[in-house]
């Protein structure tokens, strides 16, 4: 059952007209039709196989069987915490950037919330150094670092931070495009509150001001990308 439209599957007396995806001019989805939300996920994706764990729960990749579009999907415990997921998915929706993480949709599936979400095949920046065994040359680092700071452009000027930004959370997909992740702890800042004064974010990543809770904004996000 969609997240997005949970209320409206109450009236089941209602016909369902199929309604093909919504797709950009290169063919490829750009989000899923109300038809696919309202109908079981196993019936609209074939789950490939386990990618591993991410914040809050394990991310699977999926095959869309209507385009032929390979797909993530974050399987999220009902039993934790739903606001930091609704944060999340809320976050996700309002981004529209080729630097960040693309979202589709999401279904209540059992005692499962499922959150569809754009594949990135070559994983993340920590996986690849992992797997290498080593660090990423200069090149490398100049291209990811690129991406990146237009993805954080893009949230800054929206007046949001990441506040979680590290080599887990930077993807690259197979044409080694860099895009941000995982905004569970993501925050909005308000005009009347300009700095926060939460720790939230990974410790080694952390910038000074937020680990001290003197309040931060934006630019902390700088810094964890610098460390």
């Amino acid at each position: 059952m969609s997240v997005e439209n949970k209320e409206t599957s109450e009236n089941k007396s209602e016909p369902h007209t199929k309604h093909s995806e919504e797709q950009n001019e290169n063919g490829e989805l750009v989000k899923l039709s109300e038809e696919s939300l309202m109908r079981q996920p196993e019936e609209v994706f074939d789950i490939i196989c386990k990618l591993g764990e991410g914040s809050y729960g394990s991310v699977y990749k999926a095959l869309h069987k209507e385009s032929g579009q390979v797909l993530a999907i974050k399987q999220v415990p009902i039993d934790t915490d739903l606001q930091e997921i609704i944060k999340e998915i809320s976050i996700m929706q309002q981004c529209d950037s080729h630097h960040v993480v693309k979202y589709y949709g999401s279904y209540f599936k059992d005692s499962d919330l499922w959150i569809v979400m754009e594949y990135c095949g070559a994983g993340s920046v920590s996986d690849i150094m992992r797997l290498r065994k080593k660090t990423l040359t200069e090149e490398e680092i100049a291209t990811v670092i690129y991406d990146t700071l237009r993805g954080l452009e893009y949230l800054h000027l929206r007046r949001k931070i990441h506040r979680d930004i590290k080599a887990g959370n930077i993807l690259l997909n197979t044409q080694g495009h860099a895009k941000l992740a995982d905004f569970g702890v993501a925050g909005q800042l308000s005009d009347t509150m300009a700095k926060r004064n939460t720790v939230i974010g990974t410790p080694f990543w952390m910038a000074p001001e937020v680990i001290q809770e003197i309040g931060y904004d934006c630019v902390a996000d700088i810094w964890s990308l610098g460390e």
